[in-house]
């Protein structure tokens, strides 16, 4: 970042306030040097929510206006995924910086354009991939990086289970961009975290069979194989009338499994796994749980527009997710068949 953009306090403005914007607006009452200015959404009664833990900040229902406004140097866009590109082109165009909610855009070249615009206006661009600070990923990824497994040669994730879809845009695969869209855009992120050897070529599964209400796929199932030979699996369903566990990771010296926690029903998938650690020698381990300070996110804003310290996330890394989710929805189209994504290393 130049030293124009530099700010003692990044004045952060919200568009749209669900969950996730309540999430951003708690992160961002805990974080020095950031400070809520504006909150745009359509529904009164988010406003009023958002007020009640920023009553300093300026109320909009019309995201042109809070653009417009001159009072925000930063916005968190949590619009639907098919939304996403144009808010944050238009957020960018005018100087501000942008946190976008995954997935990043819908298509792979929508992504390149707001790379390209972010980097010639000299802008933040990052989407808040918080699975990858989820405190059973952090402590995993760090079990496999001390090498107790070994080299990690398969990787299978899952989430889900049997149940109706929600009647909500997430179902929608017109504006959540699919099944594989919506929660590929955390797992493949956290495949793509921890494997981060160049990719051979993806395929992907789609199957419709029981829930009509909703046009997303009832079960998605993506594999990634790398180039060299590692294979990585994504699977969300709704058709799971038994789960597989979260992640089953296997190493040349080790497994790790994560299961889900019994305790959990029905939000099973907002509770930590309970990872053990499994040895060629037959013992295993619990593993306990390494958690990040909280909203470690957010404080890495602050480092990365005021002091140029690279964030843990970056708008590459996103893009790569959306280009491969784009190249497993093309295979889905055609049976499995294997589709080779078009990937970015800078």
């Amino acid at each position: 970042m130049s030293e124009a953009m530099k700010k003692d306090t990044i004045r952060v403005g919200l568009l749209a306030y669900g969950a996730i914007g309540h999430e951003h607006n708690l992160a961002v009452q805990n974080t020095n040097g950031l400070e809520l200015s504006t909150i745009c959404d359509t529904n009164p009664e988010r406003v009023a929510a958002a007020l009640e833990l920023a009553p300093q900040a300026t109320a909009f229902s019309d995201a042109t206006e809070m653009l417009n406004s001159d009072l925000l140097d930063l916005v968190v866009i949590s619009t639907p995924p098919n939304s996403h590109f144009q808010w944050a082109k238009e957020s960018l165009s005018r100087g501000i910086h942008v946190v976008l909610e995954k997935p990043m855009a819908l298509t792979a070249d929508q992504c390149d354009e707001l790379i390209a615009l972010a980097s010639n206006k000299d802008l933040m661009l990052v989407v808040y991939q918080n699975r990858r600070f989820d405190d059973d990923f952090v402590t995993m990824r760090e079990i496999i990086r001390s090498g107790e497994i070994g080299d990690v040669y398969h990787y299978d994730s899952f989430v889900g289970g049997y149940s109706r879809p929600c009647d909500y845009w997430h179902s929608n695969a017109e504006v959540s961009g699919g099944a594989i869209f919506d929660w590929g855009s955390h797992f493949l992120d956290q495949i793509l975290n921890i494997i981060p050897d160049d990719v051979a070529h993806v395929s992907g599964q789609n199957h419709k069979r029981v829930w009509t209400h909703a046009t997303n796929a009832d079960h998605a199932h993506v594999t990634v194989t790398f180039t060299s030979g590692k294979q990585a699996t994504f699977v969300h369903s709704d058709l799971a009338a038994a789960r597989k566990p979260k992640f089953y990771v296997l190493g040349t010296e080790g497994a790790i499994i994560g299961d889900w926690d019994p305790a959990g029903e029905p939000a099973v998938a907002d509770l930590p796994a309970i990872l053990s650690v499994h040895h060629i020698d037959g013992t295993s381990r619990v593993a306990s749980l390494q958690p990040l300070e909280p909203h470690a996110f957010h404080r890495s804003i602050v480092e990365f527009i005021n002091n140029g310290t690279p964030m843990e996330v970056n708008a590459l890394q996103s893009r790569n997710v959306v280009a491969i989710m784009q190249a497993a929805e093309q295979s889905a189209v055609q049976n499995a068949l294997p589709i080779t994504p078009t990937l970015r290393r800078s």
